[in-house]
Order: C-alpha cells, then sequence, then structure tokens
C-alpha cells in the first residue's frame, strides 16, 4: 500500500477501505508518510467527505496511534464534557467540580486558545501556583482527592492527531467536519470516559456559524461516541453573542468562582447547570442537582480542593491588567446586538489570546461587558471595559469592535441559549 494511492482513492470520490485508513494513519504517525501526501489526502477528504464508517475507522486508527487511558480504579461513574469554542467560555470551570460535587468524577482534558476563541488552560493558569501538566498518575490522584481534573493532554494520547491538526491549520482543511470530529473524538475516547457531553458552539464567535453545520458535526461526533461504546450527548448552544460578561483568563476566573459562589450571570448559570446535568444523566449518577450543589457551597468546595490539588492557591489574588479603557453606549435605547466574534477579537488583541501556539498571553487581559444584548443603556453609560497591561493595544481592540454592536428602539431576535439536543 502506499499513499498516492490512498490520495488518488479519495480524490476520485471513492470511499476508503478500513485497511487503507490504519495504514495511512500509522505510516503518517511514524513519518513514512510525508506532510505534504497528508495534506494532499486532508484536502481531498474536505472536498470529498466521507461516509460514517470512514469517519469511524479514521478515529479508530487514530487512537490506536497512542495510548488510551483507564478510569476502572475508580469507584464511580466518570463523565466529560467538550466545547467546540467560543468567546466567554469558561463553562467547564464551574462545571467540572460541580459535576463532581453531584457525584461523577470528572477527568477532563482541555486546550489552550488560539485566535479569538479562549482556551481552559490559560484560564485557570492565571491561578498563582497552578499545574496544568499532570501525568497519568496525578490525574487519578487529583479525581480521589477533589473528584475533578482539568489538565493538558499528555503527548500518548492520539499522537496521529497532533501531527495532523498541525497540518491542517496550515493547510486549508480546518473546516472538514469529519476531520474536526475524528480530531476531537479520537482525543475524548481515548480519555476513556464512560459518558460525554458535546457542548457545539453556533454562531459567529464559533468555528461553526450556522445551525445547519453545527447540527452535521454534533450528529457525527454523536455516532463516533456512540460507536467507541461512549455514551455521548451534544447540545447546540448559542455564541452569536459572548457568554457571560467577563472575556480573558483571570476575568473568566472571576467570573467562574461569582457562578460557584452562587451568583454569576445568568446565562453562565443556566448553561453550566444544564450540561451538568447532561452529564450526569449520560454517567446514570441521581445524586444532587447541581442548581442546589451551586447553592450550598458544595460545588465551591469541590473547586477549592481542585484548584488546591493541582498546585494552585484558591485564594490568592488574580493578575490584573495595568490599563484600562471605558467603551460608552453611543446613544440610549435597547443594545440590539453585540458581535460575539468582534469581542474575542479585541480580547485577542488585547493579549488574552495567541496567534501562534507558542505565543504568550496575558493573564489580565481581556473584555468586561456593563450590558447583553436586550439590555437598556444610556447613552453615554460604559458599554464595555477593555483590560491590556500596554495602551498601544487599544486601537486595535477598538478596530475590531467597529460595528460590533448597535443601539436601537427595540430588541430583535436572538437565538435560544439551547437551540437543540442531539442524541444518538
Amino acid at each position: 500500500m502506499d499513499a498516492i494511492e490512498v490520495i488518488r482513492a479519495k480524490r476520485d470520490h471513492h470511499e476508503l477501505t478500513d485497511a487503507q485508513i490504519d495504514w495511512v494513519i500509522d505510516a503518517y504517525t511514524r513519518g513514512e508518510v510525508a506532510d505534504e501526501q497528508m495534506s494532499a489526502l486532508a484536502m481531498a477528504i474536505l472536498l470529498n467527505g466521507m461516509n460514517r464508517r470512514e469517519i469511524a475507522a479514521w478515529t479508530q486508527a487514530m487512537i490506536r496511534s497512542g495510548e488510551r487511558m483507564d478510569w476502572s480504579a475508580l469507584d464511580r461513574p466518570t463523565a466529560d464534557k467538550h466545547s467546540t469554542g467560543g468567546v466567554g467560555d469558561k463553562i467547564t470551570l464551574p462545571l467540572a467540580p460541580l459535576v463532581a460535587a453531584c457525584g461523577a468524577f470528572v477527568p477532563q482534558l482541555s486546550g489552550r486558545g488560539l485566535g479569538h476563541t479562549g482556551g481552559t488552560l490559560d484560564k485557570l493558569e492565571s491561578i498563582p501556583g497552578w499545574r496544568a501538566s499532570l501525568s497519568n498518575d496525578e490525574m487519578l490522584d487529583v479525581l480521589r482527592t477533589a473528584g475533578a481534573v482539568v489538565c493538558a493532554a499528555g503527548s500518548g494520547l492520539a499522537p496521529a492527531d497532533k501531527k495532523l491538526y498541525a497540518l491542517r491549520d496550515v493547510t486549508g482543511t480546518v473546516e472538514s467536519i469529519p476531520l474536526i470530529a475524528s480530531s476531537i473524538m479520537s482525543k475524548k475516547i481515548a480519555e476513556g470516559t464512560g459518558a460525554l457531553v458535546l457542548d457545539v458552539k453556533v454562531g459567529s464567535g464559533a468555528f461553526m456559524k450556522t445551525t445547519e453545520t453545527a447540527r452535521e458535526l454534533a450528529e457525527t461526533m454523536v455516532a463516533l461516541g456512540t460507536d467507541a461504546g461512549v455514551r455521548t450527548v451534544a447540545l447546540l448552544t448559542a455564541m452569536d453573542r459572548p457568554l457571560g460578561r467577563a472575556v480573558g483568563n483571570a476575568l473568566e476566573v472571576e467570573e467562574s468562582v461569582e457562578v460557584l459562589a452562587g451568583g454569576g450571570p445568568a446565562d453562565v448559570v443556566e448553561l453550566t447547570v444544564r450540561l451538568a446535568r447532561e452529564m450526569l444523566e449520560a454517567a446514570g449518577v441521581s445524586g444532587k442537582d447541581p442548581a442546589k450543589a451551586l447553592q450550598d457551597g458544595s460545588a465551591m468546595d469541590a473547586w477549592r480542593r481542585m484548584i488546591a490539588a493541582q498546585g494552585g492557591d484558591p485564594d490568592a489574588l488574580l493578575p490584573r491588567a495595568a490599563e484600562t479603557m471605558t467603551v460608552e453606549a453611543p446613544e440610549s435605547g435597547v443594545l440590539t446586538r453585540l458581535d460575539a466574534y468582534a469581542v474575542g477579537l479585541a480580547a485577542w488583541r488585547l493579549g488574552a489570546g495567541r496567534a501562534r501556539k507558542e505565543d504568550p498571553v496575558s493573564p489580565g487581559a481581556g473584555v468586561m461587558l456593563h450590558a447583553k444584548p436586550g439590555d437598556l443603556v444610556r447613552a453615554g453609560q460604559p458599554l464595555l471595559t477593555l483590560h491590556a497591561d500596554e495602551t498601544a493595544r487599544f486601537a486595535r481592540a477598538i478596530e475590531a469592535l467597529d460595528g460590533a454592536y448597535a443601539v436601537g428602539p427595540a430588541s430583535r431576535p436572538q437565538l435560544p441559549l439551547v437551540i437543540d439536543r442531539i442524541t444518538a
């Protein structure tokens, strides 16, 4: 078997056999298939697609390229959540300890931000002392101590996906739904969790801009999880406006702690509780109601244990940006629009995100929203506060926000926070 044969098959609209898929993933991981050959195959997949069998075989081949984690030593079911990413999407932070407080273990492997979308690990690293890199034994220890762990995936987990992900990023093949789905699910299945809830974002601040493409991705991932024996459900959720009021690393940690303390923005609370209930149901756990766990302090206790078990100080002051700038409402009326992508881009330019994986982030940088779409505002009142370490960053952030918000006489229809629920 050779790479050209596999490329030609997909180029000419043929199905790839399981043997072809197994060979090409293994050979690429070992370096026998060159980057330019895998680039050609990825483009052929983007243009011509894959059916359910091909995607499942591709996903399993990527899982077999590395280790598979095992939580059978734990005495309670495991559940995990994956979000396709958005602006102000800090849900993992309150969600993991909340689900732990309600009776399930949560082994959560998370990533870093790139471009306008924030990364869970970047947010948590704004807490002094907190460590993202843990060995498998350390993960097990944190789970037993706190019930939840949020950390980086080790190098042994789906190494084929790591190579292919970097290649897709520079060859214009990121948007392929078969490749997105197999990338996400190879890591999540290899992670070894028994139940998985997917939060598939829809709107300007998400990778999936329309409900139709988001639904296709969700259905594909649910099928992959189900075929692999993982109880999987997906929610389609709105990302046409930012989630919550904080966008940035330390800013989002602060807002997450507010939620765990029984407060916080209504949309963040609603989505956190809804996802927690889905995770517990998928895991077969019928313990405490998540809404009660946010009010009685048990979720906050789990958060403090989780942060401390990973070396962080839950009582430490979080970093603050050195400079702030206020954006005011241009007129009085109803805030009819606040574009999620533009706010995410502004936060990125302020220093909260990165253009390349190796770039540093500013933990205190970001955007605070003083109004959300549907709120009444007065001319001259603060609409947004920009946070940055250098005043020079403000001009480009303001550029990103040009045309991103509008004030009018009445509210406009918005996407519901939870648009749909997808099951096998």
